[in-house]
């Protein structure tokens, strides 16, 4: 950056003098002697062929499993090739926020009609731009519920395990109070906690982590008649046979849109969808953009309510969030426009009904359900050596379920052939 930075030296001496410093070096002076490097040592550069030859012994490395029988959060779907195609094209490889309206047209529409299809998966009557990944959005969420007499968020424990981190880690962050809802065979028991006055919200996770389908609108109704707002963060793909969560009563919709066209990786990127009541419209953190008509009638996209708090009063704000995820939200968008109404409805009914007949299928060996509530695509068996099963399954390039506590979680999406599925029960039937 030292020679990127297009000042001179008596520019930066001015800057430096401005600040009633002498040299750069003082910049660090808080900084442990030990820790500050006089010089990188950087070896020669290689020639693309060498570069190549090394990137791609790395890359072997990897283990690319031909069935995956694993989700807890990524769920591996088929994408359309259009889907790469569209947002491969270099006039729309671009993250960065659409600021000057009239130079950005093509980007704010994409984003616009992600947004409108987000609402009209969730039912809901406003989304955001996005945010980097589901538990950010479930944790944004907790955010906006609270207010000075509300500042406790009832979270249930059914909630990915790393979704109630970041959640622990904002509420530690913002001085919010968090309180664990515990489960009852592998539901939200909600009997368990009394809501108090100071309730700002309630959180569920629909499917949850178990998989299970829990009983959204009954505890939406509990959270309404103790004065808190409701939450739900769902699986996108489930929504397309799931009751949405505007039927189930709920303000604030969030969730990982990664099922939606993004591949599984290691870390992402992901992208985190959040959709609200016009009652909440305010309150969304992030981008929002809006479409309006220009002097001469013709359809434009801008910017909306961007002018606020986390832009110009921070020590007012309620969110950190000013940036999106427009290139992930744009692949959400192409894969929804690929898929159809139609197509996400066939993802969804396949991933359940080869789920259901796994689970049958393993119920037969001895490897019975945990849970016994309904389930959309994943869900929980008993398992006396799971570490053996999963061991059989990996050297058969079969990726298993999650070891959790009372055995594995299993996961199936359209993916999975019913070949696949009666390979891995022979595999598991001939361990167990």
């Amino acid at each position: 950056m030292g020679t990127y930075v297009p000042n001179t030296e008596a520019q930066k001496r001015s800057m430096l003098s401005a600040i009633g410093v002498g040299a750069v070096e003082e910049l660090f002076a808080a900084v442990p002697r030990d820790m500050l490097v006089d010089s990188l040592r950087i070896p020669e550069g290689l020639s693309e062929l060498s570069v190549r030859q090394k990137v791609s012994a790395m890359a072997a490395k990897n283990r690319v499993y031909p069935t995956v029988l694993r989700g807890a959060g990524a769920y591996r779907h088929f994408i359309p090739a259009v889907v790469k195609s569209v947002v491969s094209r270099e006039e729309l490889v671009t993250a960065y926020t659409p600021y000057q309206a009239e130079i950005s047209q093509g980007i704010l529409q994409s984003i616009f009609e992600y947004q409108s299809m987000i609402c009209a998966l969730t039912g809901m009557e406003v989304s955001n731009a996005s945010v980097y990944d589901g538990a950010t959005a479930a944790a944004e969420a907790l955010a906006m519920c609270r207010d000075r007499k509300r500042n406790k968020a009832y979270v249930s424990v059914c909630a990915g395990p790393g979704v109630i981190e970041t959640m622990k880690t904002y509420c530690f962050g913002s001085g919010m109070e968090l309180a664990l809802i515990p489960e009852k065979d592998g539901r939200t028991d909600l009997s368990a906690v009394s809501l108090g006055a100071d309730a700002a919200c309630v959180y569920i996770a629909q499917p949850n982590y178990y998989g299970v389908i829990e009983d959204a609108k009954a505890i939406g109704e509990a959270a309404h008649a103790a004065g808190a707002k409701f939450i739900m963060g769902c699986n996108p793909i489930a929504l397309a046979v799931l009751e949405t969560p505007a039927a189930c009563g709920a303000d604030v919709a969030v969730g990982e849109a990664q099922p939606l066209g993004l591949d599984i990786a290691f870390g992402g990127p992901y992208l985190g969808y959040m959709a609200a009541t016009k009652a909440m419209f305010r309150k969304l953190p992030g981008r929002i953009v809006g479409q309006t008509h220009d002097v001469d009638g013709n359809v434009g996209y801008v910017l909306t309510l961007t002018a606020r708090e986390q832009h110009i009063r921070r020590e007012k704000a309620s969110s950190n969030i000013c940036s999106n995820q427009a290139l992930c939200a744009f692949t959400a968008g192409v894969y929804m426009t690929a898929m159809g109404a139609e197509g996400l409805r066939q993802a969804a009914t396949l991933s359940m009904s080869k789920a259901h007949y796994f689970a049958g299928e393993l119920e037969k060996i001895g490897l019975l359900r945990v849970h016994t509530g309904e389930y959309f695509h994943e869900f929980v068996t008993r398992c006396a050596n799971p570490e053996k099963v999963l061991a059989a399954l990996d050297e058969n390039g079969i990726l298993g379920g999650l070891p959790v506590k009372d055995g594995i979680l299993w996961c199936v999406t359209e993916l999975v052939s019913r070949e696949e599925l009666d390979r891995a029960v022979s595999i598991i039937k001939e361990v167990c």
